[in-house]
């Protein structure tokens, strides 16, 4: 995948997992998780982008490295979601799935340019 189209892919990962928790009614505790996975969400194309001005292979290492553990912590907080939301456990999926397959992605980008660090 190019640059641009993972830049906008990130980027509508953010926006859709905003509007989703949104459209959620919510309390004190529930309110904590959607701050959390909402900032969570935009942190992953807000590092991409950063990653993407790296000085260097091990300096794009590293920020993907914060790409990964961003875009899990969002599973992470969809996962918690969807034990209160029952009835919208497949808008989650939807966005589990979105952030799953960005994951994966994010640790390709990382094992291989860290094989190409090893050559």
């Amino acid at each position: 995948m190019n640059k641009e189209l993972f830049k906008s892919r990130t980027k509508a990962f953010a926006i859709n997992t905003a509007k989703f928790c949104k459209s959620l009614t919510y309390d004190a505790v529930i309110k904590s998780y959607i701050d959390q996975v909402v900032r969570s969400s935009a942190s992953v194309g807000a590092n991409y982008r950063s990653a993407c001005r790296a000085k260097s292979k091990p300096d794009f290492i590293n920020k993907m490295r914060i790409v990964e553990e961003e875009t899990d912590e969002s599973l992470y907080f969809f996962e918690l979601l969807s034990e209160f939301y029952e009835d919208r456990k497949n808008e989650l999926r939807l966005l589990y799935k979105e952030g799953n397959e960005i994951l994966s992605m994010t640790v390709k980008s990382i094992n291989t340019a860290s094989s190409s660090l090893k050559k």
